[in-house]
């Protein structure tokens, strides 16, 4: 049990949500007994079913610091009762400003001080963040907030079990609620860039893959759920709906109809895509609409992720045989299939709580609440 655990075995993923998809490495009790039963040392051998990856053990060096120190927040006991929102006059308010810090008021009002600092602590306790004084939110103001952290570092080092055991010696990480992508090498940097993920409606999945190929001067084909909720409500009231917006519409036999967008500069995919086949028919690709990497949220796209500066990436992942001039020079030329040299591991993330080399921990926002689902789902097994 030891060993699926440390495998990523304690809940399972798929069942969290349909878009975390991760493929699960679980070992057998037949393979995990066999190495035990041959082993000098069976501790090690069982740590080792745990991540060996450098995110996985930093993060475990701050669980260890955090409870390394007693936990100095004076916790006030707020008694249960309705949900409290801006405006509401309730004796219970006194005791919610103490516990959240805030000096005490004229009137027990609900005010927007309040309301703003309880809003801010549920951002950082991975709750949704609308300033109203919920049950569950009343649960996590009981919370001591060394195990509040605790709990969402934990949480993180589950996600990270999710991941193979072996990257790859070059891969591709994309940390989704990070907005940015990242070419690994060796165990180093090559290259990063800013992503656009989907919106929390349409949210990018997360799960490993394998990347083999990109196409330049790409196509776009109008997705089902594109075409249930624009297309097809438009091609009803004008049969040339998609025509005059520069869409191909080609109709089946069967009734069916499908719409490609030509390639070109207004095309939604911009000028390359990179492509790693998958269930979720996701992919990244380029851009026509630029401007949004300057957005520090950016949760725009309709799931796949798109890319700034997406020929640097190519260059990185094509080798030297396609330069970014070489491949520039085939924009606007017709579809063209590049494959790469050999398959590269590509893993889109869902990295909330990061310790970088200093020992310091970043985090980023829960953006489709994976977070939470994950820390609900470890708390409630106990």
């Amino acid at each position: 049990r030891y060993a699926r655990d440390g495998r990523g075995g304690r809940i399972d993923p798929r069942r969290l949500s349909k878009l975390i998809t991760p493929t699960l490495y679980l070992p057998s009790a037949t393979e995990v007994l066999s190495e035990l039963a041959a082993a000098s040392d069976p501790g090690s051998v069982l740590g080792a079913y745990n991540p060996p990856h450098e995110g996985y053990r930093r993060l475990r060096a701050k669980l260890v610091e955090l409870r390394s120190h007693l936990d100095d927040t004076p916790l006030v006991r707020i008694p249960a009762g309705p949900a409290l929102k801006l405006g509401m006059r309730d004796e219970r308010v006194p005791l919610v400003r103490a516990r959240l810090g805030l000096g005490p008021s004229e009137e027990p009002v609900f005010d927007r001080s309040t309301s703003l600092a309880l809003a801010d602590f549920q951002k950082k306790a991975g709750l949704p963040a609308n300033g109203v004084l919920s049950p569950q939110t009343l649960a996590a103001l009981g919370t001591p907030a060394r195990a509040r952290g605790e709990q969402d570092i934990i949480a993180q080092m589950e996600r990270w079990r999710w991941l193979p055991p072996d990257l790859g010696a070059a891969h591709i990480m994309v940390n989704v609620p990070e907005f940015r992508v990242r070419v690994m090498r060796d165990g180093g940097l090559a290259h990063e860039a800013r992503v656009i993920v989907g919106k929390p409606e349409t949210a990018t999945p997360i799960f490993s893959h394998r990347m083999d190929h990109v196409i330049v001067n790409p196509s776009w084909f109008v997705p089902p759920s594109i075409m249930k909720k624009e297309f097809l409500p438009g091609l009803a009231a004008d049969p040339d709906y998609a025509v005059k917006r520069g869409y191909v519409v080609t109709r089946g036999r069967n009734g069916s109809v499908s719409v490609r967008q030509p390639p070109g500069e207004r095309n939604a995919l911009g000028w390359i895509k990179f492509m790693f086949p998958n269930d979720h028919a996701v992919y990244l690709h380029d851009t026509p609409n630029r401007r949004l990497f300057a957005s520090e949220r950016r949760a725009f796209s309709h799931g796949c992720v798109r890319v700034d500066n997406p020929f640097l990436l190519a260059d990185q992942i094509l080798g030297p045989e396609w330069s970014t001039e070489r491949l520039k020079r085939l924009i606007g030329s017709g579809e063209r299939r590049i494959n790469l040299p050999q398959p590269l591991a590509i893993h889109l993330v869902y990295n909330t709580h990061v310790v970088g080399a200093d020992g310091e921990l970043t985090t980023f926002d829960d953006l489709y609440g994976f977070h939470r689902l994950v820390r609900q789902a470890l708390e409630q097994r106990g």
